[in-house]
């Protein structure tokens, strides 16, 4: 398929966090972009501010008449059932129609390409990276997965030969990509709905792993059953950060190279996966040749990434945090962080579990990582693409936590319980759409102060 040749590009899930930063690249190219998507959010608000018409009815009479199928590209999310009716209008018409993942392969497969794998962690490592090196002048474009602070998207430069991007293990997603370098920092289980088990996402992983023929263009968190540069905190590795410590609220810390030792290196994200985050972005940017001064100027400067560990609100006596974790090893990394920046606090969890299926699968282990915050508050499940399943629900998990200090409460009654409680720390976390109920949460509780 010839980019060149497309006029107009279709999406069918536009608000989706990775479809929208492909929505904006196309618009930036001057091409003809607009789309469906099923609820209206902050960031179709966003996208409709700048020029790209939105609906959120499946409805065949508002795709645009102009769209005809000799120059228009539909691309189309997963999370759409087969079912959708403007997706079949164009499947019965013959449209050129792809995923998200592959089109993503078709814009990188000419530039050289970073791919940032893992089941955690590759949204702030790839955020951290494309910052890096827009900050260092290179020609780079980057589709993110998160809104970075310091740009306030998830597209984030306007080159033409450097390409970052997340390689999303989802629906096996990033075996259409094309990297040059990668990395992966993580490989848990996690969708189990399309994996099946531990096991089958492992193979996954090694089979994206394989894309990488020199081995010293691939970057691995330690431990990592692959053969990769070794990437580590606090441990013997290719790349690891040493001599860490706290200072004004950021970490400072030495980073020895196979080449050379980075001192007094400051970084501002809280917690020690954060800090991981950013050694891998380090290793690959200083293996693509971006100069070390230019790294560490841009580490020091990196404002994060919207819902990874971000504050709404931080004063002496009320912090409130607002987090997209929901997988139990990221609620565990957000408890290391509350727990390391605020150890005499009472900590408040407002959780969101997202999807029926990891609800199942991980049960116990939610139950256990919810367990170690001081009061718990759960919001009924976000089904996402999912029917209901038989007994698996919130109340489910609630029972299989330890924890005293937990309560179910609807979204409507959430203000009411946050404002009764005594707690000084408030996090909210989950990938549903508890994000677009942060603004509320955060004016009550400056209502509060």
């Amino acid at each position: 398929m010839n980019m060149n040749q497309i006029h107009n590009v279709y999406f069918i899930g536009i608000g989706g966090i990775g479809m929208s930063a492909l929505a904006r690249h196309f618009k930036t190219l001057g091409k003809n972009v607009c789309g469906y998507d099923k609820t209206p959010t902050t960031l179709t608000s966003e996208l409709i501010e700048s020029g790209i018409a939105i609906h959120f009815e499946d409805d065949i009479n508002q795709i645009p008449k102009d769209f005809y199928t000799e120059n228009t590209l539909v691309v189309v999310t997963p999370a759409v059932p087969v079912t959708h009716s403007e997706w079949n209008y164009f499947i019965e018409r013959g449209f050129e129609i792809k995923k998200r993942a592959e089109v993503l392969g078709i814009i990188t497969k000419d530039t050289f390409c970073f791919a940032v794998a893992g089941t955690h962690g590759k949204t702030t490592t790839s955020s951290i990276l494309a910052h890096i090196l827009y900050e260092t002048g290179a020609d780079v474009t980057s589709f993110l997965g998160g809104i970075v602070e310091n740009y306030n998207s998830n597209l984030v430069g306007n080159g033409k030969t450097v390409t970052v991007v997340e390689a999303d293990e989802f629906d096996r997603s990033f075996l259409h990509l094309h990297p040059n370098l990668a990395c992966i920092t993580s490989m848990d289980a996690d969708h189990l709905d399309i994996y099946g088990d531990k096991a089958h996402i492992e193979a996954s992983f090694v089979e994206f792993a394989d894309k990488i023929d020199e081995k010293s263009n691939l970057f691995i968190a330690k431990g990592l059953p692959l053969n990769g540069m070794t990437v580590a905190v606090n441990e013997d590795a290719d790349y690891k950060a040493i001599n860490i410590r706290i200072e004004n609220s950021n970490y400072v810390f030495d980073v020895q190279t196979p080449s050379e030792t980075i001192q007094n290196i400051q970084f501002g994200l809280p917690g020690k996966h954060n800090l991981m985050n950013a050694i891998m972005a380090l290793a690959m940017a200083k293996s693509f040749g971006s100069p070390t001064e230019g790294i560490v100027k841009a580490l020091l400067s990196f404002r994060g990434v919207k819902r990874r560990f971000s504050y709404q609100i931080k004063t002496e006596n009320l912090v409130y945090i607002d987090d997209y974790a929901h997988h139990p090893t990221e609620i565990n990394a957000v408890h290391q962080a509350v727990s390391e920046l605020y150890p005499d606090k009472k900590v408040l969890a407002i959780f969101q579990p997202h999807l029926f299926s990891r609800t199942r699968d991980f049960a116990d282990d939610f139950a256990k990582s919810l367990s170690a915050f001081d009061d718990v508050i759960l919001l009924d499940i976000y089904p996402a693409r999912e029917l209901p399943m038989e007994g698996i629900s919130s109340e489910f998990l609630m029972q299989k936590m330890t924890n005293p200090n937990k309560k179910i409460v609807s979204k409507e009654n959430l203000i009411k319980e946050i404002l009764n409680s005594d707690a000084n720390i408030f996090v909210t976390i989950g990938a549903g759409d508890i994000g677009e109920l942060v603004d509320d949460v955060k004016e009550a509780l400056h209502e509060k102060i």
